[in-house]
């Protein structure tokens, strides 16, 4: 049993931020129902290509995107803009410990289906807003999207190369991080609001805004700001408080030095043939070495390319200095050390036979992670919810099909 097998969540979200928060309580053993549009279902699942392929090769219906944060759910459709439909997504929180919601500020309360609505029917109930501004503010009514946060909030003005160098401008991360780590947050909170319930009683409404995350997670580098007054600027792939912490040039392509300390800088200057930087009163510290980070990087990158990729990695790993290439996503889920950690699995799946999917990171040695269902097909759970979980007969089943509600 998982750790949180004891717990039903509804999750009324779409798209990255809220998926991911309920795909995360799924695999730790919660109960997630997937209330979706029906016909069309999560915007995520026409967010294609590439689709999930069949054994012969064709795409299915499952676009790669949605099969990335919807698994162990099931998936039932309810039009809740209809009255039917709104007393079902009610009946459904009254028995959920958790409702988990994107909706812009206000948009379901026009449905009874905001917190205070559905507080008055489950007083234990743990409600998680997502937005992009949060519920307060002068932006709170707006749409926030992922890519539109990293700029508005400062991320992608630390990422990128230097003004000055070719390519120089901001640039977004290669995924939609800020979604990513508020679904994170987002999970924080309902487990700290359970508990809270645990111990008190009671439910309470849980206000994330993508705004919220992003600028809680520019971390040191928020600090460097507010500390000193002056805005951090972008330094491509270098750290802005340690040197050398960056990426370098190698005879067949590229890889990554972290020296963390004084100590592994010595060792990596005798690796590199050049054990005098270690004691050249421009690089014998951190500190030095970040005011003279103009004159190292130079020096650094002219050894560099003397050795291959491989050559460097093996000789700084025995000398203990933390360094590894940069690899594409072949290359990484090749990686010895990625496959022994199992991150990479399949799971049957009704349409292709089964489906790939990156495991969850969550090591527990009691209540282990379990991956129980593929990501599921839209309304493939209609009945099973309706009829096991409210209890409804068959008949009453098909008459809200029939009228459109299902």
């Amino acid at each position: 049993m998982g750790a949180l097998s004891h717990l039903r969540v509804l999750d009324l979200s779409r798209v990255l931020a809220g998926p991911w928060s309920g795909q995360i309580l799924a695999d730790l053993g919660a109960e997630v129902i997937k209330v979706e549009r029906p016909g069309s279902g999560d915007d995520t699942r026409a967010w294609g290509p590439p689709f999930l392929k069949d054994s012969s090769g064709e795409n299915t219906s499952e676009a790669a995107y949605y099969l990335s944060a919807n698994r162990n759910k099931r998936s039932v459709t309810i039009d809740f803009t209809q009255a039917e439909g709104q007393k079902l997504v009610r009946e459904l929180a009254a028995k959920s410990d958790v409702v988990i919601e994107n909706f812009k500020v206000g948009g379901l309360a026009a449905y009874g289906l905001d917190y205070e609505s559905l507080r008055q029917i489950n007083p234990n109930l743990i409600y998680c807003s997502i937005t992009g501004f949060g519920q307060t503010g002068p932006y709170a009514k707006r749409a926030g999207y992922d890519f539109m946060i990293q700029g508005l909030g400062g991320l992608m003005s630390l990422t990128g190369r230097p003004e000055g160098e070719d390519g120089a401008g901001p640039v977004k991360v290669g995924v939609a991080l800020t979604d990513i780590l508020t679904g994170l947050y987002s999970t924080v909170a309902i487990l700290a609001a359970l508990a809270h319930r645990d111990q008190h009683g009671g439910g309470q409404h849980i206000d994330m805004a993508l705004l919220d995350v992003q600028v809680a997670c520019l971390a040191n580098q928020a600090m460097n700001y507010l500390t000193t007054g002056t805005p951090p600027r972008r330094l491509g792939n270098a750290h802005p408080n340690i040197v050398p912490y960056q990426d370098f040039p190698t005879a067949d392509g590229d890889f990554i030095l972290t020296v963390g300390n004084d100590g592994q800088f010595r060792k990596f200057a005798e690796v590199a043939g050049q054990p005098q930087w270690a004691d050249d009163p421009r690089f014998a510290t951190n500190k030095l070495r970040v005011a003279n980070r103009a004159e190292l990087i130079p020096l650094i990158r002219q050894a560099t390319v003397f050795k291959t990729t491989a050559e460097w990695v093996s000789q700084l790993e025995l000398a203990g200095v933390p360094c590894g290439p940069i690899n594409d996503l072949a290359q990484m889920f090749a990686d010895p050390q990625v496959q022994a950690r199992g991150l990479a699995i399949d799971i049957p799946h009704p349409l292709a036979g089964t489906v790939p999917q990156v495991a969850s990171p969550i090591r527990l040695s009691e209540t282990p992670v379990e991956y129980r269902n593929a990501p599921p097909l839209l309304g493939e759970h209609t009945e099973q919810i309706l009829a096991g979980v409210l209890g409804l007969e068959a008949e009453a089943i098909q008459q809200l099909r029939e009228a459109g509600v299902l």
